[in-house]
């Protein structure tokens, strides 16, 4: 995907369910929600993320929004 002008941030994983493979990041720069889906996830292995996690991150926009 094609980032919305190539948006970098950083954040805290607010929550994030194995199950259903999304979750939620809260942004550094504005506190704000965005959303995050498994398939996102840089890496090798089994792709998922911890509460609490600090994480780095480029924005895109997707059907509702950022993310």
């Amino acid at each position: 995907k094609d980032g919305v002008n190539d948006i970098r941030d950083t954040g805290i994983v607010k929550r994030f369910s194995q199950d259903k493979g999304f979750g939620f990041i809260k942004r550094d720069s504005n506190g704000n929600d965005i959303f995050v889906h498994f398939q996102s996830i840089l890496g090798t292995g089994f792709k998922t993320l911890q509460e609490g996690q600090q994480v780095e991150f480029k924005l895109f926009q997707g059907v509702k929004g950022l993310e």
